[in-house]
């Protein structure tokens, strides 16, 4: 299991800049050590564990890049055409044949290229002439339109390195070396719970002031998406004992805790002082819009993480706080998000010293750029916010204000997870 020294986030001061609450997830927490193999196609998305050097060279022969005819460089024309008889075809897959002297070999994209030879004529660069022979003309240089042995990937390189969460291209080239299992991270066991006497899970009865809970299904999607095997806590009630008990049992099982709601300073927010009773709370408060009343604590060294209680706060601070964490946990490279410059098309104020962040749809202008139209109405609690939009506009600590023509940045949704 994950651990977490009950230090990890002692520090003075009211309110944590985001950066400087995220730099400490990072460089604090442990990820899990176990290890486990699984198969090409189960690997897409999980944290490499080991580093993965390239056991042959890619290609593994030297072939031609185009359809064409195959020639030593010292056979090449110099100052008029040459023709050549055509000794021999190879294709993709193919044995070369043996170069007979003073020949050219036909030969096709892919193939390997005869010993001997290290020049590929292009197909229409050339003609056959009367008696079958292929014409080759003057001008090209030696080693043109041929792949060499490990172009792409010398025998022996790290092309993969460990804590690189693995893609699809990734995929490909553990493929291309002829691997058929991959050591990965096991997958990290998240814990995700509601609180709120206001709430009532999808599909059960609702009462007439109560809510069905979305938050739990986001961040449950967003996890998995972040590839971790996410469980299910339900729905816990505004009851400081009934909180410290399920906190203490989930911590034992998991390797993260994830909450929504209950961790501002209302008379009935009872994260925290549930979280105090069993464990250490460390954080509670960050400078983010929407987003503010994030709790940070641990529980017997698992780390346990409070959102806010608003859909799009609640989605705001996943990104900039529980992604982090769930990336140090897993031993993933660290991956900072990095917006697009687009331009604004909207005027807005903000507080100085607070990051926010803008919910926005991008169009295309009149010259051709890229242009950011704010979400019209404001509100943490507006899901029509995140489903209507493209991304969000990062507004930094030190912007006070944006007026339309500004550059912002832009962070697509889909890149977030």
């Amino acid at each position: 299991m994950a651990q977490l020294s009950d230090d990890c986030f002692a520090f003075g001061g009211p309110m944590m800049a985001v950066d400087e609450a995220v730099a400490i997830i990072a460089s604090r927490l442990r990820a899990v050590a176990e290890t486990e193999t699984v198969g090409l196609t189960e690997a897409d998305g999980r944290i490499l564990a080991v580093d993965v050097a390239a056991p042959l060279p890619l290609p593994p022969f030297m072939n031609s890049a185009v359809d064409g005819y195959a020639v030593p460089a010292g056979d090449l024309p110099r100052d008029r055409e040459r023709p050549f008889p055509i000794g021999g075809r190879v294709q993709a897959g193919a044995a070369a044949p043996a170069l007979r002297p003073g020949h050219a070999v036909r030969i096709f994209t892919g193939a390997p290229m005869p010993a001997g030879t290290d020049t590929v004529f292009m197909q229409e660069d050339v003609r056959i002439d009367d008696t079958g022979r292929v014409v080759l003309p003057p001008g090209l240089k030696a080693g043109a339109n041929v792949r060499p042995a490990g172009e792409d990937i010398p025998q022996g390189h790290v092309a993969l390195k460990a804590g690189r969460r693995l893609r699809p291209q990734d995929v490909a080239v553990a493929a291309a070396f002829g691997l058929t299992m991959l050591d990965v991270v096991r997958r990290l066991r998240v814990g995700v719970f509601s609180t709120g006497d206001e709430l009532t899970s999808p599909g059960a009865e609702r009462a007439e002031a109560q809510l069905f809970d979305s938050n739990r299904f986001m961040l449950m999607a967003m996890l998995r998406r972040l590839g971790c095997e996410v469980g299910d806590l339900g729905i816990l009630r505004d009851e400081k004992s009934a909180l410290a008990r399920a906190l203490k049992v989930a911590a034992a099982r998991h390797d993260l805790i994830l909450t929504t709601g209950g961790v501002s300073t209302g008379e009935e927010d009872h994260v925290r002082t549930a979280v105090e009773s069993v464990g250490s709370l460390v954080l509670w408060r960050m400078a983010i819009k929407p987003g503010r009343p994030v709790a940070m604590g641990i529980i017997d060294g698992t780390p346990l993480i409070g959102l806010p209680g608003n859909p799009v706060a609640s989605f705001v601070t996943f990104v900039h706080v529980v992604r982090p964490a769930v990336l140090a946990l897993s031993g993933a490279t660290p991956a900072p998000l990095l917006p697009m410059p687009v331009r604004a098309a909207f005027g807005y104020k903000k507080k100085l010293g607070r990051r926010e962040y803008v919910r926005a749809s991008l169009r295309e202008a009149a010259d051709g750029t890229l242009e950011a139209v704010k979400f019209a109405r404001e509100g943490a609690g507006l899901l029509s916010s995140l489903v209507d939009t493209d991304g969000l506009i990062e507004l930094g600590e030190s912007i006070v204000r944006v007026e339309p023509g500004d550059q912002v940045g832009f962070l697509g949704y889909a890149e977030l997870l």
